[in-house]
């Protein structure tokens, strides 16, 4: 019986010119529910009370888990090439600061 290959479909990613200037963003609020992950990048500005949401990512949890997977990957590739990510780890701000988890 011959073997069986998958052969990788390759994906054209369309890249449009306002996406492409990126989103800054220094907090993610997720939240899940049993069909979905939803995360809202937002960002954190000195003196400033109220954080917008820049974005709103919805996806399901399985491709929560696949983006859990593809940003350890990447993070232990970059540390590799660059060093240790240092994490701030002083005096705790008024307000949560940085990439937090929902109650944190």
């Amino acid at each position: 019986m011959p073997e069986e290959k998958n052969p990788q479909q390759q994906i054209n990613i369309e890249l449009g010119e306002k996406e492409a200037e990126g989103i800054y963003s220094n907090l993610a609020i997720i939240s899940h529910s049993p069909a979905e992950f939803i995360i809202d990048f937002t960002r954190l500005l000195p003196g400033v009370p109220k954080a917008k949401v820049h974005a709103r990512i919805i996806m399901t949890p399985q491709h929560a888990k696949m983006l859990l997977g593809a940003l350890r990957e990447n993070v232990e590739k970059y540390e590799r090439s660059f060093g240790d990510i240092k994490v701030f780890a002083g005096p705790v701000p008024s307000a949560p600061f940085g990439f937090q988890p929902p109650g944190a």
